[in-house]
């Protein structure tokens, strides 16, 4: 009952009219991220986080994950109507629904895909309203190692249960552990590799890692790649909605599926991405009509949204009950909280009741309000791609650079985003993955440091990480997702040999 009345709460705080305008424009902004192709909703959010600086917390935080729901409904948009996925997560939603669109039914592929991803959201914001709290109390009763333990866990399960090789994956994460050790050391006071340079007394900012990588790398990318945009025509009429949505509850069993799958690969760090090609292959096998998958049928879009959405949102769970991300857009959440004043983690469901349970709320809200967003100016959204990227390029460049000079009012970070820029750049290149890398700069300090406290509190011994069934229980578990991959593969060859 607590917990219903804090949501009640929340609610109140959400509801606030400035908060719904801060609601409705992020979503906006979000859609508008989502349908060109590239941006992402993690780099949006990098990219725009310097604009809440001056707004209280809560509502920055209620404009920032309302942009993160926007991209993740406009990457359909650009799926469905030209073949162009707007994120990663929207490529298994093209199969089913460009080949619709291209039958004339973009109004019904548009519309299942909207509401699958609200249906996805709604799941994963129920159980985030349910099990964070539970979560969360368990978590007050870590100590150090507790603490490093489930950090380990995290750096493991990104290594072990990604799809990225898992060799690309550590060298991505040993770059973001030597950028986090910059600066001055929180134990001993010591200069860490700052190399005289004064502006590097307080290590690497993390908004600006961010901006330069996500923004400025991808910008790079996608200007060799030379991307040209095409606009297009779209619209959905209310007929057509009331039609789609009759015929959606047909395919419950799918998507409840798919709202398991997805909270499931956003909780442990797998991602929205291989969460909507799990789905997607997994109702292909289990439809009726599975041999119709790839010409047009509406389940196959029913189950990648909805499990996209449902990652992405659910990923949210470990970030604010743990302290730890789930998504790069987690990562980049979790950076403007502690830049906020905000320590994520149990102790905020306890100090910041009106904080937490705000961002809950506007969670139902944003996604209701996106939902009806979407459906309403498609054509809006779809015309976007009619601008030239030689414009969109340039704009997002002086968004950047404004961004990362906007946090120290230093020429300075403007350089150090540009060297993380071409960073990025050749990373995406070389196909090492960033989620990682921004991982360990967001969490290499506070690992280190919870490590380093434990080996003092036990004298020196590893033994304090085995020291009793919680921290030993978590540290198993990560050592069984670091070597998961090989796990799998002797299983396999014992039931062959056994076959």
């Amino acid at each position: 009952m607590e917990e219903l009345a804090n949501l009640f709460h929340g609610f109140a705080v959400a509801l606030q009219p400035y908060n719904i305008m801060l609601m409705i424009i992020g979503i906006t902004l979000g859609v508008i991220i989502g349908v060109l192709p590239g941006l992402g909703g993690a780099n949006g959010v990098a990219i725009l986080l310097p604009l809440t600086f001056s707004m209280p917390p809560t509502s920055a935080i209620i404009m920032l994950s309302c942009i993160y729901w926007g991209a993740l409904f406009g990457g359909a948009i650009t799926s469905i109507l030209f073949n162009i996925p707007g994120e990663p997560w929207s490529v298994a939603t093209t199969f089913d629904g460009y080949p619709m669109a291209q039958q004339g039914k973009p109004g019904e592929a548009l519309t299942a895909a909207f509401t699958s991803s609200f249906v996805g959201a709604l799941f994963a914001v129920i159980m985030i309203t349910l099990v964070a709290p539970l979560v969360a109390g368990f978590a007050l009763r870590f100590g150090p190692a507790e603490k490093f333990a489930v950090y380990f866990l995290a750096f493991c399960s990104f290594v072990g249960l990604s799809k990225e090789p898992p060799f690309k994956t550590i060298a991505a994460m040993m770059m973001g552990f030597a950028l986090a050790a910059v600066g001055l050391d929180s134990i001993t006071g010591q200069l860490r590799l700052t190399f005289g340079v004064t502006e590097l007394l307080n290590g690497f900012d993390f908004l600006i890692a961010v901006i330069g990588l996500f923004g400025i790398g991808e910008i790079l990318l996608t200007m060799e790649e030379g991307l040209a945009f095409r606009g297009g025509n779209a619209t959905i009429n209310l007929r057509v909605v009331l039609q789609t949505w009759c015929e959606l509850p047909s395919y419950w069993m799918t998507s409840l599926r798919s709202c398991l799958i997805g909270c499931w690969m956003g909780v442990t760090p797998a991602g929205a991405t291989p969460a909507s090609f799990m789905s997607y292959g997994i109702a292909k096998r289990l439809a009726r009509r599975g041999n119709n998958f790839g010409k047009g049928e509406i389940e196959g879009v029913i189950a990648p949204e909805t499990a996209a959405h449902a990652a992405g949102t659910s990923a949210l769970l470990p970030m604010l009950s743990l302290g730890v991300p789930g998504s790069p857009t987690a990562a980049v959440l979790l950076g403007g909280l502690l830049i906020w004043g905000l320590q994520p983690g149990p102790m905020l469901f306890v100090e910041q009741k009106e904080f937490v349970w705000g961002l809950i709320a506007s969670m139902y809200l944003g996604n209701l309000a996106g939902l009806i967003v979407v459906l309403t100016c498609v054509p809006i959204f779809a015309a976007i791609l009619r601008v030239p990227f030689g414009i969109i390029a340039p704009l997002i460049l002086v968004l950047c650079a404004i961004g990362a000079y906007s946090v120290h009012n230093s020429t300075f970070d403007v350089m150090l985003m540009l060297v993380f820029g071409v960073l990025g750049y050749l990373l995406k290149k070389c196909n090492y993955p960033l989620a990682p890398l921004v991982l360990a700069i967001v969490l290499g300090d506070k690992a280190e440091e919870a490590f380093r406290q434990s080996l003092l509190g036990s004298q020196g011994s590893l033994g304090v990480f085995f020291s009793n069934g919680l921290v030993s229980t978590i540290m198993v578990l990560g050592l069984v997702a670091l070597f998961w991959s090989a796990i799998q593969e002797g299983y396999s060859r014992l039931r062959t040999a056994a076959a």
